[in-house]
């Protein structure tokens, strides 16, 4: 079985100030030591660059480098997998919420890529993924 990671606890993992950092850090290291795998859509990895990066969202953000280092490093391991819209993405991205909108549509968009990769599970402290059916959702912080 494979799952993936929510921009926020990428963020959390990478914010020293977040209360939830130790918790966040612990989790992304037990998934990138492995075996099981894992997947990082693009939509995630590059959430986690605009906000590490943004000045006025962290109060000590990363430098750009940094920040790619550390998807680097993440999506260096042999278990984890890079992915992102297929053939098939559209259609799912309309059968789950052709009429999302707002932040919903980050959510939506998520979900799609998910089912087209066949994966079930997100570790996420957003609710909202709840009302997706057959999605797990795991709040490994709270």
């Amino acid at each position: 079985m494979s799952v993936t990671l929510d921009v926020n606890v990428l963020v959390y993992a990478s914010n020293e100030r977040d209360v939830v950092h130790t918790s966040a850090q612990t989790l992304l290291a037990r998934l990138a030591a492995g075996p099981g795998l894992v997947y990082l859509f693009w939509p995630a990895v590059m959430g986690y660059l605009r906000i590490v990066t943004h000045p006025t969202i962290l109060e000590r953000p990363l430098a750009p480098a940094t920040a790619i280092e550390n998807m680097t490093r993440l999506l260096a391991r042999p278990h984890i997998r890079a992915a992102g819209e297929g053939e098939r993405f559209w259609s799912l991205y309309q059968s789950e919420g052709g009429k999302a909108r707002g932040n919903a549509v980050a959510d939506t968009q998520l979900v799609a890529l998910m089912r087209e990769h066949g994966v079930a599970t997100i570790y996420t402290r957003d609710r909202g993924f709840r009302r997706f059916d057959g999605i797990t959702v795991r709040d490994p912080l709270g």
